[in-house]
């Protein structure tokens, strides 16, 4: 499988936040995921569910939520197995960032993906092949800086 990015769990969750203060993250996000051939991981889609169903200010149903599920069924998704749990454990530990994270960028090099769309982590950083864009990142000469 190859894909040229991979979403994280944010990228998802503002796609469906309806909170008018998230209205510019929704719009991009819902953007990346009309124009990009992308993966996402079985992790993301766990981390998506609890987040919408019972962290955002207005919570989507378990309903609403597996409806949504359901239509990020149509890509790629990376299952979780040992193979992957080892490997983020060792990106975890080389770049020093959270298991939970290192996980994400060891799906998205198993999908074969250049990118990972993230606002988690740094911005332009590169782990292995894979580098990080945060698309949520104002741009201009101030905020060159993450």
């Amino acid at each position: 499988m190859s894909v040229d990015s991979f979403l994280d769990t944010n990228v998802l969750v503002y796609a469906v936040a309806s909170d008018p203060a998230e209205a510019r993250k929704r719009e991009c996000a819902l953007a990346l995921i009309e124009i990009e051939d992308f993966a996402v991981s079985a992790q993301v889609l766990q981390e998506f569910y609890v987040t919408v169903t019972r962290k955002l200010q207005t919570p989507l149903s378990s309903v609403q939520a597996m409806e949504w599920l359901e239509q990020w069924e149509a890509f790629p998704c990376m299952s979780i197995d040992v193979g992957l749990v080892k490997i983020a454990a060792e990106i975890s530990e080389r770049y020093r960032i959270s298991y939970w994270d290192g996980a994400v960028i060891a799906a998205a090099e198993l999908a074969g993906a250049a990118t990972v769309y993230s606002e988690d982590l740094n911005n332009g950083q590169r782990y292995g092949n894979v580098t990080v864009a945060n698309p949520f990142r104002a741009s201009g000469p101030d905020q060159d800086r993450d």
